[in-house]
């Protein structure tokens, strides 16, 4: 009997407890740990932000994998031994002969004085009910929409974000001025000016204001500071700084970098039998910039390690290789949205395009959330 042991049960984690699920024997023992007691597509946020649906409605326990032969256990993880595929869960040792690390990238208000008394943190849904509420109390005047560090998961969200609230407030006839600021050069550098360009358009035809190259040092009571401005809001929403999860970082996964280092294909780190995936790792593109942190990758990152585990049991060698193809909706309103994709592992360049908006990139997105919990909870 084998045991594998998945550590996160985001799109990675549990695109390759399925994945293994298939292919392994009955017998063998598959771990899924997660402290959380429910997944949730991550771009539901927007969608309660503003009144369309609700975070609930988005929401499956975890539970609910166990029918499929995964056992679940929710428990904060406080050691992890990667040389000895092991972790301890309240003073409890699991070890395994193959682990999984899927823990995702933690967000990080507290590197920005003062983002945790005077924003409203968009990328939690945990405070999404209380910005839904402010957004609706809210009488008009100044909003700001601020990315406050980079990386950070699906970079076109806080610019889908920023559309969606702005089109909000239209419908409410609440007047406001509206800034999103970017530590970056242009909005989205992965697609280049051009697309850049087409997405600072749509933000200017609606009213926004795009600031780049605002890299933001501290928040104070309605101002932003910056090295060499100020910047005032009515309405701070905020995207705060993202890290890697402690308990990885001191585990020795990270070889004192910020993220995990992988084999860019195969998923592997310098510990034999542990990969990592998703959000979690560093993989650097041929132009020399990380690849963007994205549920569609950490979902084809799971099924790639799930293969390869399940050959190495068999005594097999696999195949399978990260491909790094995919892409990340925008919705733009209006029932419409546009789509970022395209080879992003590309040589001797990624090949990225934004596309055109439309009705059926929204339904797109729509049937990418559905698809998943269906596949994955029914």
């Amino acid at each position: 009997m084998k045991r594998v042991l998945i550590l996160g049960g985001g799109f990675g984690g549990l695109a390759a407890a399925h994945k293994l699920r298939q292919s392994l024997a009955p017998d063998d023992e598959i771990i899924l740990v997660d402290r959380r007691t429910h997944f949730m597509v991550g771009f539901r946020k927007s969608w309660a932000l503003v009144g369309e649906s609700s975070l609930e409605a988005g929401q499956r326990p975890l539970a609910a994998l166990e029918p499929h032969g995964i056992q679940v256990i929710h428990a904060p993880i406080t050691a992890l031994d990667p040389a000895a595929r092991a972790v301890e869960l309240d003073g409890r040792r699991i070890e395994a002969d193959a682990v999984i690390v899927a823990l995702g990238a933690e967000l990080a208000p507290e590197k920005v004085p003062g983002f945790q008394a005077h924003a409203l943190n968009v990328y939690d849904p945990q405070a999404i009910p209380g910005a839904a509420e402010a957004l609706r109390k809210f009488q008009g005047g100044r909003v700001l929409l601020g990315i406050f560090g980079v990386p950070y998961k699906c970079p076109p969200a806080p610019y889908e974000i920023a559309l969606l609230v702005n089109g909000f407030f239209r419908r409410q006839n609440v007047k406001v001025e509206m800034e999103v600021f970017s530590p970056q050069p242009m909005s989205l550098p992965i697609i280049g000016q051009a697309g850049c360009d087409v997405i600072e358009s749509r933000l200017v035809e609606n009213g926004i204001t795009f600031l780049p190259n605002h890299k933001a040092t501290a928040i104070e009571k309605g101002e932003v500071v910056f090295a060499n401005e100020r910047r005032p809001f009515d309405l701070l929403l905020g995207v705060p700084p993202h890290k890697c999860p402690a308990i990885v970082a001191q585990s020795g996964l990270t070889d004192g970098g910020e993220w995990v280092k992988v084999n860019p294909r195969t998923l592997e780190t310098k510990f034999a039998g542990v990969y990592a995936v998703g959000d979690v790792v560093e993989i650097s593109m041929a132009n020399g910039k990380p690849l963007p942190k994205a549920g569609v990758f950490a979902d084809a990152m799971g099924q790639v390690v799930a293969e390869r585990i399940a050959a190495q049991f068999a005594g097999q060698e696999s195949q399978a290789t990260f491909q790094g193809e995919g892409g990340c909706f925008l919705e733009v309103g209006e029932g419409e949205a546009m789509l970022v994709r395209g080879r992003f592992l590309a040589e001797p360049a990624p090949e990225v395009m934004l596309t055109e908006p439309s009705a059926a990139y929204l339904e797109e997105k729509r049937s990418f959330e559905a698809e998943r919990l269906k596949a994955w909870f029914s």
